[in-house]
């Protein structure tokens, strides 16, 4: 096996005239400084975040591999009306991966840096997808004995994203929630959180394989957006939960839209008196997800108590600090085996990654499909 010294990297590129370049690079593995240690990877997902930059808007039907077997170069097209929304990106190579888990190799001199030798992290801070890493000493999460790089591959991005609706739901005072795209990983991790916690929540599928997932687990109020009485059980679920927030993985079209109504229908089953401006207790959607890229469509049925927002993980940790945010850390640690697991459908090399049968597959970003990058795989 390598020395770490150098390795390699998964780089996407979005050139000016168009053109989606995604390869792999052999890089130099810095130097770990006094605070600071370096991992072999050995297990980093692909989220639908990280989807977002390896990817983008590129049409990958017409995709086309060149290179060599050891380094393949993916090359697609980005539609001209995307790239005036990419500009900061054109012409710069970047490294792709938000998180990861692996093994540390060599420290700096600190002693917070030499108590990880030898010790398998999870990592946060970008550029997994590549064989070694150099991260500061706060990027890691030591993992309990016994844990794989598998299994803390995904201790920070959905765990956190699940527990910091939660904590938003709370800290804004509602006292239940809903959730849209509701059978991904993260949907799953959410459902055990309330169900542990005592939270309601209203999980909005869009089939009913979706639907099946979540019972299995436990999921009590679960509704088909695909089903014809899709807003009277939506509708229900919310009188009985009480839920005013939603966190809305789709973005686009209408259902942010029909969340906020069925919230408003809700509360006028119970409402003691009519009020022209319709309730004042506060609904709130965050949209914190684009599964659909189409603008949001809000009907005005509401009243004058609502909001539409953007919710994302980092800029949210940085808001509650760094005390508040361990917390919610050591939680994923103590329950990383159950509450938090997650499980993926295959794992794949750096180059496996740019097979284009397996990008169709996890382009896709169809529940119950999750990829794993083991850039160390042999």
């Amino acid at each position: 096996m390598s020395d770490g010294k150098s390795g390699l990297q998964l780089r996407s590129l979005l050139k000016k005239n168009g053109e989606l370049e995604i390869s792999l690079v052999n890089v130099p593995t810095p130097e770990p400084g006094p605070d600071e240690v370096v991992v072999r990877v050995e297990a980093t997902p692909i989220n639908p975040s990280d989807l977002g930059l390896l990817i983008g808007p590129a049409d990958m039907s017409a995709a086309k591999v060149s290179g060599s077997k050891e380094l393949p170069v993916v090359t697609a097209r980005v539609p001209e009306a995307a790239l005036a929304g990419l500009a900061a990106r054109l012409d710069e190579s970047m490294p792709v991966g938000n998180e990861g888990a692996g093994v540390v190799i060599r420290t700096g001199s600190s002693d917070a840096a030499k108590a990880l030798m030898g010790r398998t992290v999870a990592m946060i801070g970008g550029a997994m997808y590549a064989q070694y890493r150099t991260l500061r000493v706060n990027e890691c999460l030591p993992l309990p004995d016994g844990t794989t790089p598998a299994e803390g591959a995904s201790c920070f991005v959905n765990p956190l994203t699940a527990l910091g609706m939660t904590e938003t739901m709370r800290r804004e005072g509602h006292k239940a929630l809903v959730h849209t795209a509701a059978a991904s990983n993260l949907g799953q991790m959410l459902n055990k959180i309330c169900l542990k916690d005592g939270i309601g929540l209203v999980n909005i599928v869009r089939n009913k394989e979706q639907a099946d997932i979540l019972h299995k687990i436990g999921a009590k109020h679960v509704v088909d957006s695909s089903a014809p009485d899709f807003m009277d059980k939506l509708t229900g679920a919310l009188v009985e939960t009480g839920a005013t927030i939603a966190f809305d993985a789709i973005g686009g079209g209408k259902l942010a839209g029909q969340i906020l109504v069925a919230m408003e229908t809700a509360i006028n089953k119970t409402a003691k008196a009519y009020s022209r401006y319709g309730s004042n207790v506060h609904k709130q959607v965050y949209v914190y997800g684009s599964l659909d890229t189409r603008s949001i469509e809000l009907p005005r049925g509401f009243g004058m108590a609502w909001g539409v927002g953007g919710w994302l993980l980092f800029p949210f940790l940085m808001k509650i600090g760094p005390e508040a945010g361990n917390k919610l850390r050591q939680r994923v640690v103590a329950e990383l085996k159950t509450t938090f697991a997650s499980h993926y459908t295959k794992v794949v090399s750096l180059q496996e990654t740019l097979q284009l049968d397996n990008i169709a597959v996890y382009n896709r970003r169809a529940t119950g499909e999750k990829f794993l990058i083991n850039p160390n795989k042999g």
